[in-house]
């Protein structure tokens, strides 16, 4: 065989093999029931139960946070994440979870959270009418 053939299989061999390892990492979205059936990662959006405790104690424990979520289809879990609480958790208006379920918990290794925006229209109107308010004084 030549070369340039050689060389050619070689970049080919190497292309798929970075292909299947990078469609491997990738997780995909679902629900607590879905993480019931598989093994591997899934992302679940959700939203926080407000009615039930938040669990986190740093001085007992501080990579131990505990909270109930809703996901998109209305099934409630129990959370459990290995890390410190994230900032203004309880204003969270969804979150996204990585993780996968262990038991009836779901063990999550990562936690997304789209907080509330600061820019909502009632915010605004508020701040025109006081700009306007000292404009005219």
């Amino acid at each position: 065989m030549k070369k340039s053939a050689i060389i050619g299989i070689v970049v080919i061999a190497v292309a798929i093999a970075v292909i299947i390892s990078t469609y491997s990492n990738t997780s995909t979205y679902g629900s607590f029931n879905d993480a019931k059936t598989t093994k591997s990662e899934l992302h679940v959006v959700g939203h926080l139960n407000k009615s039930k405790e938040l669990f986190y104690d740093a001085t007992k424990d501080a990579n131990y946070f505990s909270f109930y979520m809703k996901d998109n289809k209305g099934e409630e879990c129990k959370v459990v994440f290995t890390g410190t609480k994230p900032q203004d958790f309880e204003r969270s208006e969804q979150i996204v979870l990585t993780g996968q379920m262990k038991g009836n918990e779901f063990h999550a290794s990562k936690i997304l959270m789209k907080c509330p925006s600061k820019y909502t229209d009632d915010k605004l109107n508020v701040t025109e009418a006081k700009a306007q308010k000292s404009a005219n004084l």
